[in-house]
């Protein structure tokens, strides 16, 4: 009897893994080293001491538009991947009350009509500041952004609803982003999306 069949199918498998390994690594990219520095430093980029020298330079200069953006970008991208996967616990501090409510009934809606969300975020092309201003003790900043990601809606029998998982997607957002110039939450709340 022989086993040459058996090498040969191991064989083929070895390579239809590498293939599809080399595939996933092209699309989602490598880890560079840098990802733990950039959640760590997402606190002190929107920090308290943030917030008062840009509410200070009252014109948002370039400096200030530069250092805002950076936790956007952070933000945007963490409260993407978490109200795909339905679990908003971890951005619920980012969003103000209404925004977190809308999305809680979504999420809510995709469970009751057994929908299930694959999102891959792949990454944002550009994020600028459309618009900035004081509105009373509040500093309002509108974002706008452009993403690319991978977007599939399936229905409880895995048959897809809307997107397509092969295929990637430019997403083009606006956010308004707000701060209580008075509080001492570090934080930013999204307070408004336009898609």
């Amino acid at each position: 009897m022989s086993y040459s069949f058996e090498y040969i199918d191991i064989i083929l498998l070895a390579m239809i893994a590498g293939f599809i390994f080399l595939r996933l690594r092209g699309i989602l990219g490598r880890k560079s080293g840098f990802e733990d520095e950039i959640q760590s430093n997402y606190e002190e980029k929107f920090s308290q001491e943030t917030v008062k020298n840009t509410l200070k330079q009252s014109n948002f200069d370039e400096a200030a538009k530069k250092n805002f953006l950076i936790g956007a970008k952070i933000a945007y991208e963490n409260i993407i991947t978490s109200f795909s996967s339905g679990n908003l616990s971890s951005v619920k501090q980012l969003l103000d009350k209404k925004v977190y409510k809308q999305f809680e009934e979504a999420i809510n809606d995709r469970k009751k009509n057994g929908q299930i969300s694959e999102t891959t975020f792949i990454g944002i092309n550009s994020a600028e500041v459309k618009n900035h201003e004081n509105n009373k003790d509040f500093l309002e900043v509108t974002v706008d952004f452009v993403s690319e990601i991978i977007l599939c809606v399936k229905d409880k029998n895995n048959k897809i609803l809307s997107g397509d998982p092969k295929k990637i997607k430019k997403v083009f957002d606006t956010w308004k982003f707000s701060k209580d110039i008075n509080s001492t939450n570090p934080n930013w709340l999204l307070i408004d999306t336009e898609s």
